[in-house]
């Protein structure tokens, strides 16, 4: 999965993936990571964005060339291509122990693993949702960046999901909440590494009209791995932001998707059947907003060219110019937020080694 990993297949600083990467090019790619990092002003790009979409209204897909003030590039642009679906949601967090966070997932929280590569593990969250769990030292981002994101589980059994973490010694940062008449209730969790896991459900609500028709038609995933009835229905990813307004024009047109759940200070757009992002006022919720992020959102697609085509055409900046191709396993595509999150977009290829996964995902 891309720079997920950092684990690229041959010399070349491309896009990194699982299965039988090459350990001494994967620590060249991690040592190099500071120096091909590089963030686009919000604003700046959010005038691109502007300069593209008029391009697209008024011009019929006619080319707009533009020279911003400053040192932004020249801006040409065209009509936008449709977003591919996204099938799947996922998730790179990155351990020091990789092998004491999988136990964590799998044995404490059930989760089945989608696949295993040794230094990275799948689990399987959701319907539609993953969890992958790297170990740092091979991994793009270090385990000691800020952890500026929280894994909302949601679950119509939060009651039963916090029994059973706190009968297992889980560390809780917030205690249970259920009140009558609220938007949603829920608890947050630590998970061995200092992850923050919300454990949440959206209740019948003014606030959740758009949502609660979606968590109802989904049949949530279960584990024999756990107690019975401790399902999951979706997961939220939730990230935090310095500005709302502008990044939820990024991520509304990225996606073309359409605010889902407003709480005020915390939004939610629904990027796969079962898989939302969240973005939060990082004044105001769990994390405040960092440059840094020990996080790398995954998007599941079988479409990665046609994603190619709607991130260029919308100006963000890309990880390489091209596609990667990891040993004929998937095919990856890494480019920035206008923030600093990473984002990636992964096609899974019908091979051997990948059984499960493929499975899991369609």
């Amino acid at each position: 999965m891309g720079r997920g990993l950092g684990l690229p297949v041959d010399a070349r600083p491309r896009s990194a993936h699982l299965v039988l990467m090459q350990r001494s090019i994967a620590l060249e790619a991690r040592s190099h990571a500071a120096s091909v990092r590089r963030r686009v002003p919000l604003r700046a790009w959010i005038r691109k964005l502007a300069l593209a979409l008029v391009a697209a209204s008024v011009c019929g897909g006619c080319a707009v060339d533009e020279t911003p003030a400053g040192d932004e590039e020249l801006v040409t642009t065209a009509a936008l291509p449709t977003p591919p679906t996204v099938e799947a949601l996922n998730a790179f967090y990155y351990y020091d122990d990789v092998e004491a966070a999988w136990a964590f997932y799998r044995d404490v929280l059930g989760f089945e693993t989608a696949a295993d590569y040794g230094f990275a593990k799948i689990m399987h969250v959701a319907p539609g949702s993953f969890l992958t769990l790297v170990d740092a030292a091979e991994g793009m981002h270090s385990s000691r960046e800020p952890k500026s994101v929280t894994l909302a589980i949601v679950t119509d059994q939060v009651q039963g999901w916090y029994d059973h973490l706190t009968a297992n010694g889980v560390p809780v940062r917030a205690e249970l909440t259920m009140r009558e008449g609220s938007a949603h209730d829920g608890f947050v969790a630590i998970d061995p590494e200092g992850y923050f896991l919300e454990f949440e459900w959206f209740n019948e609500h003014p606030e959740n009209v758009e949502l609660s028709p979606r968590l109802a038609a989904t049949e949530p995933l279960h584990s024999a791995s756990r107690p019975p009835g401790l399902g999951v229905h979706a997961t939220v990813f939730w990230l935090y932001y310095d500005e709302l307004e502008p990044n939820q024009r990024f991520w509304e047109q990225l996606f073309d998707v359409d605010l889902l759940v407003d709480q005020g200070w915390a939004k939610v757009y629904p990027i796969s059947e079962t898989g939302y992002v969240g973005l939060v006022d990082g004044s105001r919720g769990l994390h405040t907003a960092t440059d840094d992020k020990a996080v790398t959102l995954s998007f599941l697609t079988e479409d990665v060219p046609g994603w190619l085509e709607r991130v260029e055409a919308l100006g963000l900046e890309l990880r390489t110019g091209e596609i990667g191709n990891e040993s004929d396993l998937v095919e990856t595509l890494v480019a920035y937020d206008p923030t600093g999150y990473f984002l990636e977009w992964d096609n899974f290829l019908d091979r051997p080694g990948n059984e499960r996964i493929v499975e899991a995902i369609r």
